[in-house]
């Protein structure tokens, strides 16, 4: 599993990465191919435009637009020369003969922008409104340019001042854009689900990988925790066979003593165990009672007190809370008290000392038990309420158990409606803080 996971995770944040680019590279491809189309496109209907303009000066007489007076130079200019589109046809004529040719070539509702300009200093210039400002920016701005000839045999053949159509698409990049909103989105929604799944399998495989972990620890701890009794058990029955211990009733009665004692250290590791699960599924029924909390933490740390006394440590107590009353579950109260006393002394060093204070605030009761153990480093601190989940003692090898203790506590803590943080430091012990509502009524 060590050499198969950094494999997978691998392979898979490549192929991640390969489809991004790759979705990448056929969004720019999508967009280039795109914009290509659509300046195709305004060149074609720019060109139609043009041809449109011609073929309309030519089936058309000479005439002056309306509100126009000629002086005599101009009246000799026509004379002379042919009329030119910008006499011909007015601002709108020419919007409208453009907007036709956009339509034909499925340019619908495309914003544009226009100029009609003679290539001499003969002649006048038509521009759309906004033209100026789109053609001073053309680094931003295409401009489609062609030059309006007259059809060969039309009537507009002859000397005339030469002209061209200029014909620009405002934001054209971003009209392109918008038309490809849709492709886009999908692109990246789609690509956005293929990251989650990635980080979700990753993540279904660091549980799975945890899992294992704590399945083979869980197995060893209770191989160990039942190997000892069990050895211990098969030497008493052994030694019960003998016949002058079967003719001793003290060495007996002391050899049954051993197997009874044994056995009651199975049965509650089995206790243990099955409390665990019975707390997975919920199955557990609190018998809540108005108590008097400070004599349950006597009664825990009467249960504890033979233990700190064989390692030859000593407590501290001091009960000073004013208001004690809460509503709790003698049985389990008392319990997860035992086990975090319990701890205290499992790891504990030379001269233990174990300290535990009570006191009140904004209607809770509040528990501090600290303890001047071994501690735990912040990685430590962040899991202990993990079920199965053990600290690492480095050379301390006296420290049994399936790493439930406190997983009950932060259970028991949670269906109390209390609190329970942890606070330590490598070297300088650990301190629970472990915070109770008051019962109503104080």
């Amino acid at each position: 599993m060590k050499r198969i996971f950094p494999i997978i995770t691998i392979l898979i944040l490549l192929s991640l990465l390969g489809i991004i680019f790759f979705q990448i590279l056929w969004i720019k491809g999508s967009l280039e191919s795109e914009e290509q189309k659509f300046y195709e496109h305004v060149a074609m209907a720019t060109s139609q435009a043009a041809t449109d303009l011609m073929e309309e000066k030519g089936n058309l007489m000479p005439m002056i637009r309306k509100n126009e007076s000629l002086f005599p130079s101009d009246k000799l200019q026509l004379e002379i020369f042919k009329p030119t589109i910008t006499q011909k046809f007015s601002k709108d004529d020419i919007r409208v003969i453009i907007k036709k040719a956009f339509d034909k070539h499925n340019l619908h509702n495309i914003p544009f922008e226009f100029a009609v300009s003679p290539t001499s200093l003969i002649g006048e210039e038509i521009q759309s409104e906004n033209f100026y400002k789109l053609y001073s920016d053309s680094a931003n701005n295409r401009l489609h340019v062609i030059q309006l000839e007259s059809p060969s045999g039309s009537l507009s053949e002859g000397i005339s001042p030469q002209e061209v159509l200029i014909i620009t698409v405002p934001h054209a990049k971003k009209l392109i854009w918008r038309s490809m909103t849709w492709f886009i989105l999908g692109a990246v929604v789609f690509t956005v689900i293929i990251v989650t799944a990635f980080f979700l399998t990753v993540r279904a495989l660091l549980k799975q990988k945890k899992l294992s972990e704590i399945k083979s620890d869980f197995i060893n701890n209770m191989t160990h925790e039942f190997k000892t009794p069990l050895a211990t058990i098969s030497l008493a029955v052994d030694a019960l066979k003998n016949e002058k211990v079967i003719n001793d009733r003290d060495k007996t009665e002391y050899f049954t003593g051993i197997i009874k004692e044994e056995n009651k250290r199975m049965n509650k590791q089995v206790e243990t165990i099955l409390q665990a699960a019975l707390l997975d599924k919920q199955e557990v029924q609190l018998n809540l009672k108005k108590l008097h909390a400070h004599d349950l933490i006597r009664s825990a740390l009467s249960n504890i007190s033979l233990q700190v006394e064989q390692v030859q440590g000593s407590l501290e107590v001091s009960l000073e809370a004013e208001k004690d009353i809460v509503l709790a579950d003698e049985v389990h109260f008392t319990n997860l008290v035992s086990n975090l006393l319990d701890n205290a002394v499992k790891y504990s060093k030379e001269n233990l000392l174990i300290k535990i204070n009570t006191f009140t605030a904004a209607n809770q009761f509040r528990i501090k038990i600290e303890d001047n153990g071994i501690g735990m480093n912040k990685e430590t601190v962040s899991r202990i309420f993990e079920k199965f989940y053990r600290a690492h003692t480095g050379n301390l090898h006296n420290v049994k158990g399936f790493g439930l203790g406190l997983s009950y506590v932060k259970t028991m803590v949670d269906a109390h409606h209390g609190s329970i943080k942890a606070e330590s430091a490598p070297g300088r012990g650990t301190t629970f803080n472990l915070t109770f509502p008051l019962a109503k009524g104080q």
